[in-house]
């Protein structure tokens, strides 16, 4: 803040002072390795002229360290973090912005989306020289193309020299790719891709931020894109992962959060305590709700059963991976909530986190382009029901048992059969009607999604 005193640099104070009021919400998740006696081996990839030399540096080192194991470190920005990167930091963002072709970029939005010196919890790093030679034929381009028609050829490039390795988990605990790792080891799943996408376009003065789909409300699985801003910040949804760089959503996402730098006063974690809040991105202070961009939403209002603790918050949770997460929440009053922007034609139950557990808060809502159905199984009116094959939903197996539940604040089993010749339908009897049900096959790959049946016999699939 010294450095940038006085009247010439008021513009740079106020945006160092962006950073450090922000700061202390930020962190670094990285790892070192430690050989059998617990000392700590020096080591680092980017020392290397490429991954691959990497590799075979590792390789050596492990012959020469049996034992040798990863150690996950937790390194707060607030500690860590030095004023002379900072201040070089803040002095390249600023070149990046003033020499950018983009057309009415504001100080507030260039502190927000160009300024920072990180996007998640990737290890930190002197990014912004190597970024901005790298890929300094974007602004070239925006000045001669305009810059909706340059963002064909970013991806372009990134195919030619990025691999996507789809749904990868890494066996190194490091959750993000730093800057630098993803220019050296040239490949990532869609996080790393998305935060390739932030360090490009940040580094040629172009706003830049990462949308992040925690769970899909439909599917299995989450996802990361980008949204880019052009002149007066007009916004540019881009996902890198997809066939084609404007390719819509395919389907319902339970929330589109869109990252941010600084903290805003409107989420969970800005007034609750960390430890009481359901793990996840919930956890964070520093994203925006956008989901009403990308899909149909609406409000919904929840009804909840009575309860006799002090909890003040009610999670809406969406069925991902064969179990309920929680993506969204909302306050009580009154045994009522209303979870905010929540997507059409999915569906939804309140839960209670206490403890470290899950707790029904109500019963399932399918939530409808108008209006709402609660799903209260009604064991007084029971029929049989007839689940047939569909091509891309449902297969039936050979030697393959399929379970089928219904849900009354646990999943309740509705019948058993097994399939021991060739079908194409089964037949469960005694089924509650208005429930929401789940068939489950012994072989799972935890990708079963809930559903419906109407009175007509027709599935509706959520």
């Amino acid at each position: 803040l010294k450095h940038f005193s006085g009247k010439n640099n008021e513009l740079k104070f106020k945006a160092m002072d962006f950073l450090i009021t922000n700061m202390d919400i930020h962190h670094t998740s990285d790892y070192y390795w430690e050989n059998s006696s617990g000392q700590k081996i020096a080591y680092s990839e980017l020392e290397y002229t490429d991954f691959e030399q990497a590799k075979e540096a590792f390789i050596r080192l492990k012959e020469q360290n049996p034992g040798i194991k990863p150690v996950p470190v937790i390194l707060k920005d607030i500690e860590t973090i030095t004023a002379d990167f900072l201040i070089k930091n803040l002095e390249k963002a600023f070149k990046s912005w003033q020499d950018t072709p983009l057309k009415n970029i504001s100080f507030n939005d260039f502190c927000e989306y160009i300024l920072p010196y990180r996007i998640d919890v990737e290890p930190i790093q002197e990014w912004r020289s190597s970024y901005s030679e790298k890929f300094k034929w974007i602004d070239k381009e925006i000045s001669s193309k305009g810059f909706s028609q340059v963002l064909p050829y970013v991806k372009d490039d990134y195919d030619k020299w990025f691999t996507n390795t789809w749904g990868e988990q890494r066996k190194e605990p490091l959750p993000r790719l730093s800057a630098l790792q993803l220019l050296q080891r040239k490949q990532g799943p869609c996080p790393d891709i998305a935060d390739l996408g932030v360090f490009i376009m940040r580094s040629q003065g172009v706003p830049a931020t990462v949308n992040v789909i925690p769970f899909w409300a439909t599917s299995t699985g989450g996802h990361f894109m980008n949204t880019f801003f052009g002149d007066q910040m007009k916004e540019y949804y881009c996902d890198y992962g997809a066939k084609s760089f404007d390719e819509k959503l395919q389907r319902e996402p339970a929330k589109v959060l869109r990252i941010t730098y600084s903290k805003n006063p409107n989420t969970l974690a800005s007034f609750q305590v960390i430890r009481k809040i359901a793990p996840g991105i919930l956890q964070q202070e520093n994203y925006i709700d956008v989901t009403k961009d990308f899909w149909h939403t609406r409000d919904v209002s929840c009804s909840l059963y009575q309860t006799y603790n002090k909890s003040k918050i009610v999670y809406a949770t969406t069925f991902n991976g064969l179990i309920w997460q929680p993506f969204w929440w909302g306050t009580i009053i009154n045994n009522e909530t209303v979870f905010t922007s929540i997507c059409t034609e999915t569906v939804i139950i309140p839960q209670y986190f206490i403890n470290g557990k899950l707790i029904p808060a109500g019963p399932p809502v399918v939530v409808g382009s108008d209006k709402n159905k609660i799903l209260v199984p009604d064991l007084n009116q029971r029929r049989d029901i007839v689940l047939a094959e569909k091509e891309k939903f449902l297969k039936f197996k050979l030697g393959v048992s399929y379970k089928l539940f219904y849900w009354q604040d646990g999943w309740k089993i509705a019948g058993i059969q097994n399939v021991s010749t060739a079908v194409s339908e089964l037949k469960f009897e005694k089924v509650p009607k208005n429930a929401l049900l789940l068939l489950v096959a012994s072989d799972t790959k935890q990708l079963e999604r809930p559903f419906t049946v109407g009175d007509d016999g027709g599935r509706t699939w959520y």
